[in-house]
């Protein structure tokens, strides 16, 4: 059976007070996994009080919950999971050209700031429905957290570049077919970013990179190239619980990951920003104060 570590040393690189993991996932019991997506993570639920004991060791203040694929586009979960969590987490859930206004509102109230668009096998909704979201998303205040094959990102630049909504480029941008800084996929990420609306998230470096742990070459050498570019506009987040993980082997040392992926951003002043206002200005979050622990 998995058994996620949740203690330990305490990672090399010290996260400033107010940091804000920005991808992670949680569940809570009696909310099943429902057709078309995946099913709940491997070993015990990966429930609120385990990720209450991560941020300890990790030095975590402030948490993005995204809705998991197992529970497709119904957010009573995540909902339940930021009612517990209460005012240090935000969520980003998942709508449709179905959700009405008064839903929206609904979720804006339980704590929910953005819609996530995940074009990969067993995402809830796909770039197909791009255009629709956004203008909810738009109408409403909310971000776009969108997910797919970085491979293909110069066939969908125009209508990224279009987008009204503030909206981060998610998992490193998962160039599953593998490409380098100076790749033509990369100087469309950077156009993105230059519109002035597009972030680029570090999380899950594990599910894309070609080259592998612990250092991750591949996606480190393009990390470096847009973190040196930008550094306005990366967040971080720490991929937990790590939902592809499902023998012991394969579940990765969640500090020696903040010490890897934040070790590519060039100074403390771009980790500060990546870890605090970054992930403000993106999510619409309150300024950090101490008092909101």
């Amino acid at each position: 059976m998995l058994v996620r570590t949740l203690t330990g040393k305490a990672p090399k690189i010290k996260l400033p007070r107010g940091a804000v993991d920005t991808q992670m996932h949680m569940y809570l019991p009696g909310y099943p996994s429902l057709p078309g997506g995946p099913g709940l993570p491997a070993g015990a639920l990966p429930d609120p009080d385990q990720y209450r004991q991560l941020t300890l060791w990790l030095g975590i203040d402030r948490v993005i919950i995204t809705q998991g694929n197992a529970h497709q586009r119904d957010n009573s979960n995540l909902v339940a999971c930021l009612d517990t969590m209460g005012d240090v987490a935000r969520g980003v859930g998942i709508i449709d050209g179905k959700t009405s206004d008064a839903e929206m509102v609904r979720l804006s109230e339980a704590g929910i700031v953005g819609a996530r668009i995940m074009d990969l096998p067993g995402g809830a909704v796909d770039l197909s429905e791009l255009e629709t979201v956004d203008a909810k998303a738009a109408a409403h205040g909310w971000m776009l957290a969108v997910q797919f094959d970085g491979s293909n990102i110069l066939d969908h630049e125009a209508r990224l570049a279009n987008l009204k909504s503030r909206w981060v480029f998610d998992h490193h941008g998962k160039f599953f077919s593998g490409v380098t800084p100076e790749s033509d996929e990369i100087a469309a990420v950077k156009r993105l970013i230059d519109a002035g609306n597009c972030w680029f998230k570090f999380a899950g470096v594990y599910e894309s990179s070609r080259t592998g742990g612990p250092d991750y070459a591949d996606v480190a050498a393009v990390a470096r190239e847009i973190a040196n570019y930008a550094p306005e506009r990366i967040v971080w987040g720490t991929n937990w619980p790590h939902n592809l993980a499902r023998e012991q082997a394969d579940y990765p040392d969640d500090a020696a990951l903040i010490d890897t992926v934040l070790g590519w951003l060039p100074d403390d002043n771009a980790r500060h920003l990546a870890l605090i206002e970054n992930p403000q200005t993106l999510f619409g979050l309150q300024e950090w104060s101490a008092s909101t622990s």
